[in-house]
């Protein structure tokens, strides 16, 4: 992977002073789309007349849109620079095929597209990311546990690299432990950037079978790890965070630890801890059985979690978030679920916690899924 972006595509977009700039240039480009349209106003030609108040009124359609999603990404901190924006920041890769062949171990990790086609599910998912650390390239082969991080919706798996600092984070530690650090897996979840599976077997798509079992078999045999199991862990952000906890309790054969960085109390179509009957109508077909076999307050009740371990994570300013991580500790707790829990003063629900979360659990999570000496 490349240490970052340079020139214009290492811009940061989401400060306030490019924010600012941004608006200005919009109020500038309308001032001078009304002084052009008054002029043309007086032109004795009707068509241009009329030409120019169209011209006008999509300039101005364009310039509030565009104000509009610059602040919203600055808000949520997303798409952090040009680069980001035009597909060319810090995530692109190598080829699997040229990954596979290279034999010279390099000096930090390597992010890598890995197409993960769901044989078991039929799910058409998007190409996975997946970050490989230099210990992986050694003669034998190290078989190295791995850490499966989910995005949110809207979203993509490629968020945790250009947005969420993930390849930075585990740079860092393959450094000051002679390149060795859990393999980072970054599948698909939901299929387009809108949609919101909740990592679910819905009636439109088998994602929980997909993360489960195609994913699994496949990074297994491409990279040779250790076995689904205690070395793997799954941790996400928003609805991949809530999509963690489900999926450690309900197949902790497959992760034995989870990490949930702002996630709501379980499966929920909307952004709320409520709508719980939108949920089960949408997801699970109107079975509430179903539903509730997918809510982790419900599993930890049951006590259905033996030797598995949580990490919850979320900002006090972030309600919903941050009731769920208190309800599901104090409710882990009581199940004798090994947990940690940790609010952030002034945390949102945006990139700055999301990433935040992930290195204050990362020495954890790495010390759960047992890194074995190269």
């Amino acid at each position: 992977m490349d240490a970052g972006t340079t020139g214009i595509d290492a811009v940061p977009i989401t400060t306030w002073p490019f924010v600012t700039g941004f608006v200005l240039a919009g109020v500038v480009v309308l001032v001078l789309v009304v002084l052009g349209v008054r002029r043309a106003g007086r032109s004795r030609h009707r068509s241009l007349r009329i030409l120019a108040r169209l011209g006008a009124t999509g300039v101005v359609a364009v310039v509030l849109l565009a104000n509009t999603l610059v602040g919203v990404n600055a808000a949520l901190d997303y798409l952090r620079t040009v680069g980001d924006v035009a597909g060319t920041g810090p995530a692109e890769g190598i080829g699997v095929a040229q990954l596979l062949l290279s034999r010279k171990v390099p000096a930090t990790g390597q992010v890598v597209e890995v197409p993960i086609p769901g044989t078991a599910s039929h799910f058409a998912a998007r190409p996975a990311v997946v970050w490989v650390p230099p210990a992986w390239y050694q003669r034998p082969r190290p078989q190295l546990p791995v850490i499966v991080l989910l995005h949110g919706t809207p979203g993509r798996p490629v968020d945790w690299v250009d947005s969420g600092g993930a390849a930075d984070v585990a740079d860092a530690w393959a450094a000051q432990h002679h390149g060795v650090a859990p393999i980072l897996v970054m599948p698909d979840v939901n299929g387009t950037y809108t949609a919101d599976s909740e990592c679910v077997d819905s009636p439109t798509a088998k994602v929980e079978t997909y993360l489960t079992r195609d994913v699994p078999r496949v990074v297994s045999r491409l990279f040779g790890t250790r076995p689904p199991g205690p070395a793997w862990a799954v941790a996400g952000l928003s609805e991949g965070g809530s999509c963690a906890v489900m999926l450690a309790l309900r197949h902790p054969t497959v992760f034995a630890t989870f990490g949930d960085y702002a996630g709501l109390l379980g499966p929920r179509v909307g952004d709320s801890n409520g709508g719980v009957p939108d949920t089960v109508a949408e997801l699970f077909g109107g079975s509430q059985a179903a539903f509730a076999a997918h809510d982790p307050a419900t599993l930890l009740a049951a006590n259905r979690a033996p030797g598995i371990a949580g990490w919850f994570e979320a900002g006090d300013a972030d309600t919903d978030p941050a009731a769920a991580a208190r309800t599901l500790s104090a409710v882990a707790t009581r199940a004798g679920v090994e947990n940690r829990l940790v609010i952030v003063p002034g945390g949102g629900h945006d990139f700055d916690l999301f990433s935040q979360a992930l290195a204050d659990s990362y020495p954890w999570l790495v010390g759960r899924v047992s890194v074995p000496a190269p």
